[in-house]
């Protein structure tokens, strides 16, 4: 059973988003800057659409905190909508609301392809798509990073967990690049146009969304999100539903237009033979007192059979390019059933430096329920002490472990 549980609701043009998030520990220090400095995070990327000029995003906390300390209840966060003045009439809750003539004028009725829109509409019977679309659009996301934001709160607190990301490749450019390592990402920066590993592609990177942008098209790639000093011992074997790497991946999908999931050097390590997919196992060095072992590399991310290693867990999303495209796609007027170019909403030619931010979110999520699941405990000076407890029982392990 999960320890760590969150929800979200709202609409990309409604009011706002709420983010609800259970099982945070009481005693946990609110980083309010951490916070800031993550939907601001979000928000930035070259190629981005005019909604991140309209927005800044900002967390209220209604609940959950006092003091500025978590007090083991709910963690309840509200994220304002900006643009919602300028749809109030379109996307009003209310009974009396909406103006008729402007819901119609915003109807969507040629569906995207690529996008929840004809899935949705099927699904939930809806003859307005924006019914679908509004959920579906990666405004929500912003939900998501603010409760990540407190899973990394609660990470660093456990043995320094950090998190950080980056992307990898944009359209061609870099594909054919190997995951990166944790240096890699330290070296980086993060503040630059497209947050890319390699600086030496980026140019080529804003030239090709620039291209894409003239020509009314979208660009996808891959971002890497590396997670440092996790613990060994975290998900489970022993069912399929407990196993790490499961977890992450679904986790990680989720992010929109994610379309598949890499931990570690999966793809490399299934075009090969085995002799050269594996992590050989060392002994550790003198100066190494956190381990009795090593790693000569870390193909495997992290995680071997469902369970962390001790190494940088290391995770991979693949992106397709947005589904919204100004010049439109081959689709259907649904009231005519003709056919038709999909319909335009305002979108952003590539969002990837957004999506590592979204998905460092997810990583540190599964990671603190992990870490909350294996060590117990209500408050965090007891997680602290279980910590502790356990990382002392695995350095003395083998010597004295219990054969039961």
């Amino acid at each position: 059973m999960r320890r760590l549980r969150l929800t979200t609701g709202g609409e990309s043009h409604g009011p706002g988003h709420t983010a609800t998030l259970l099982g945070l520990p009481a005693g946990l220090a609110v980083d309010a800057a951490l916070l800031a400095r993550d939907l601001a995070r979000r928000q930035h990327g070259f190629g981005r659409g005019r909604r991140m000029q309209i927005e800044t995003d900002a967390a209220e906390i209604r609940g959950g905190v006092r003091g500025g300390v978590t007090l083991g209840s709910p963690l309840v966060l509200w994220i304002a909508n900006r643009d919602y003045a300028n749809w109030e009439k379109v996307m009003g809750p209310g009974g009396g609301d909406l103006d008729p003539r402007l819901v119609e004028l915003r109807r969507l009725k040629a569906p995207r392809p690529g996008h929840a829109d004809l899935a949705g509409g099927l699904k939930y019977l809806r003859r307005d798509l924006r019914d679908v679309l509004e959920r579906a659009s990666a405004r929500e996301t912003a939900a998501r990073v603010a409760a990540g934001a407190f899973a990394k709160m609660l990470l660093a607190e456990l043995g320094g967990i950090e998190l950080r990301s980056g992307v990898r490749s944009l359209g061609p450019i870099g594909a054919d690049a190997p995951p990166p390592t944790w240096d890699d990402l330290l070296r980086m920066d993060d503040g630059s146009p497209l947050r890319a590993v390699d600086p030496a592609l980026e140019p080529e990177m804003v030239r090709l969304v620039e291209r894409a942008g003239d020509d009314g098209d979208t660009l996808g790639g891959a971002v890497t999100v590396i997670a440092h000093r996790v613990p060994a011992g975290l998900g489970s074997h022993t069912h399929w539903d407990e196993k790490l790497d499961g977890l992450l991946a679904q986790a990680v999908m989720s992010v929109p237009a994610v379309k598949a999931v890499e931990i570690g050097a999966a793809l490399a390590a299934s075009r090969g033979f085995g002799s050269a997919a594996h992590d050989p196992i060392l002994p550790a060095t003198a100066e190494d007192a956190a381990s009795r072992f090593t790693r000569a590399s870390n193909r495997a991310g992290g995680v071997e059979g469902g369970i962390t290693n001790g190494e940088d867990v290391v995770v991979t999303a693949y992106k397709k390019p947005i589904a919204t495209l100004r010049k439109g796609l081959p689709s259907v007027d649904l009231d005519t059933l003709t056919p038709h170019a999909s319909q335009y909403e305002r979108s952003d030619v590539t969002a990837l430096p957004a999506a590592g931010v979204i998905a460092e979110a997810m990583v540190a999520l599964v990671l603190a329920d992990a870490l909350l699941e294996k060590l117990g405990g209500d408050s965090l000076p007891e997680l602290k002490a279980h910590f502790a407890a356990t990382l002392a029982q695995q350095r003395a392990w083998p010597a004295e472990a219990h054969q039961g």
